[in-house]
């Protein structure tokens, strides 16, 4: 069927509303416009789906979620006699609309699901699937993704995302239906009535953050805790509550929130994007911080499983730490603890993604703790949970990402900024009775082990155009085997999609370990590092770079020629 049948049958089609009709018929001279509505299907990948909010097949919408909660739904009456699934969602346009439509299609089908009373963070959701002992989760959010956008995510019964092969199989039933108005739904009132539907809430918070307190590193006495202030902001998302809850129950009880940014706003009013990896959504928490005199600031994305800070340093300025920086912070805290009071288990071991610092591996070493490399998204580290930990005989202590996710213990498997906030709060106190900020602990961890850096570009190319241009760069890449950006050379090419490494000098090759994945990673001869990928979420290429020097100088200027040699190669690709 082409766009236009497509649009066509959207239009005049009963089975839809009449708002998505109105908002269809306004674009019926815009035939671009129609064209990248319709021209596809929203892609549906290991992480669901995510998307611009509208009407057509290739945006966000009532029906769209439909079809992929049907196609679910086929899925798990499969390979399940009595299905059930749990669905929490966070603060965007239409979350708890697309909630609802999901638990409608779910009890249509006969499978009990279990739906929050309000907004929830997204490592809830995890943790609720395996404390309720569902066999599939759904967590309707964008993360921080701009306001404009929506999404979709599938978790399995071992509360971790669905892994690639799952995903496919997921993929296959949705392919399937291929009349979207086939999909029928159960009346929402009717569905809760029959118990095909329930509300949860108190009960699962509970659980939730009672077993996250018992992973405290070190209980701190009140006269310390008394001494700690922190501003926290939610960002207008789902850890307004949560947060405050946990950093309230471990003793914290100067906490103030950014008071504008505190209630749930799917506009995110007060930033230009809800994500706490950008210096700019922290300007009103570090205003109150200056105000009141506050060291720390911990901020949360609207789904609550990512978390920035900033820290002060001796200089009175407040410095936005990296997601490396703060994961190394925490993997140096969490190792150093559970070896002090000889609490780390048997065969212990970490993860972190292959665009994440080096670092890392330098930190696990000194404690004896095997790290495991995974590729770019924290669904990857909670499979190593799954296959290491709960049906392995090795021990999982620690796992970050460099985009801000950070996860210990095995109660949740997936990134969860209230676990990381009550322990960076708790380190921010741990290191203060030491007279320390963490600012200083930053420093003597580089003194320590060695001064790494890192840095990310990332470039939009949106429509279908841009995908087009991204693909064609990967392509031309991968063709060249280019082995010099500008004055850098390359001494070993990893890519992913291949599953080969190749050892430029030698022209060696050796497989691979991980998952096929359109990932190009290059090892430069000073033993630096960069790696270039397609967002699977996003219309987006990103380059990674790392770099490791003796002095803050030295890797600075190493990572900014890395840089520029990189961006004079790729650069022209995307024009």
């Amino acid at each position: 069927m082409s766009y236009i049948e497509r649009y066509n049958n959207w239009v005049n089609s009963p089975y839809f509303d009449e708002e998505t009709k109105a908002e269809l018929l306004s674009i019926s001279d815009n035939e671009k416009e129609i064209e990248e509505r319709f021209y596809r299907d929203l892609e549906f990948g290991t992480g669901g789906l995510r998307g611009i909010i509208g009407a057509g097949t290739n945006r966000m919408n009532r029906y769209v979620v439909r079809r992929a909660s049907q196609g679910l739904a086929n899925f798990l009456l499969k390979v399940s006699r009595y299905p059930s699934v749990v669905i929490a969602y966070d603060s965007r346009f239409k979350s708890r609309e697309f909630a609802e439509e999901s638990a409608r299609v779910f009890a249509k089908n006969g499978i009990k699901t279990f739906l929050f009373d309000e907004l929830r963070p997204t490592p809830e959701l995890s943790f609720a699937v395996r404390y309720l002992k569902c066999d599939a989760g759904v967590v309707i959010t964008a993360s921080h993704n701009p306001k404009e956008y929506n999404g979709y995510k599938v978790y399995g019964k071992d509360g971790g995302q669905i892994p690639p092969d799952i995903a496919n199989a997921v993929l296959e039933e949705i392919n399937a239906i291929t009349d979207i108005t086939s999909v029928e739904v159960m009346d929402f009132n009717e569905a809760v009535k029959k118990g095909l539907i329930e509300i949860i809430g108190k009960d699962v918070d509970d659980a939730y953050i009672g077993v996250l307190k018992s992973l405290s590193v070190n209980r701190l006495p009140s006269e310390i805790l008394d001494k700690c202030s922190i501003i926290y902001t939610p960002l207008h998302g789902s850890g307004n509550k949560p947060v405050r809850r946990i950093l309230k129950e471990t003793g914290f009880n100067n906490v103030y929130v950014v008071p504008e940014q505190e209630n749930p706003d799917p506009n995110f009013s007060t930033v230009k994007y809800p994500n706490p990896e950008e210096k700019s959504a922290f300007e009103l928490a570090i205003k109150m911080a200056k105000e009141k005199d506050v060291e720390l600031i911990i901020g949360t994305d609207p789904d609550c499983d990512r978390v920035g800070i900033v820290v002060r340093d001796k200089k009175g300025e407040y410095i936005t730490l990296t997601g490396n920086q703060t994961g190394c912070l925490l993997m140096e805290y969490i190792l150093a603890g559970l070896t002090e009071q000889g609490r780390m288990p048997e065969k212990p071991f970490a993860v972190k993604t292959i665009v994440s610092t080096e670092l890392a591996r330098k930190i696990a070493s000194a404690y004896n703790v095997k790290l495991y490399e995974v590729l770019t998204g924290f669904k990857f580290i909670g499979e190593q949970i799954l296959l290491r930990d709960e049906n392995g005989d090795e021990n999982f202590v620690f796992g970050f990402e460099e985009s801000y996710g950070y996860l210990t213990g095995t109660f949740v498997r997936d990134k969860d900024a209230v676990v990381a906030s009550m322990l960076i709060a708790e380190m921010f106190a741990w290191y203060k009775s030491k007279g320390l900020t963490l600012y200083d602990a930053l420093i003597n961890l580089y003194e320590k082990y060695g001064y790494a850096k890192e840095t990310l570009d990332s470039f939009t190319l949106t429509g279908k155009e841009g995908l087009e241009k991204i693909q064609n760069a990967m392509s031309v890449l991968r063709s060249e085997k280019t082995v010099r950006f500008g004055d850098t050379v390359i001494k070993a090419i990893r890519d992913y999609k291949t599953g080969i490494r190749t050892d430029i000098k030698t022209g060696k090759e050796e497989t691979l370990t991980l998952p096929k994945s359109n990932v190009l990673y290059y090892e430069t001869e000073e033993d630096f590092w960069f790696c270039i990928r397609p967002s699977g979420t996003e219309p987006k290429i990103k380059i990674y770079y790392g770099v490791s020097g003796n002095t803050d100088d030295a890797s600075e200027k190493a990572l900014k020629r890395l840089r520029e040699d990189v961006l004079s190669k790729i650069k022209p690709l995307l024009e």
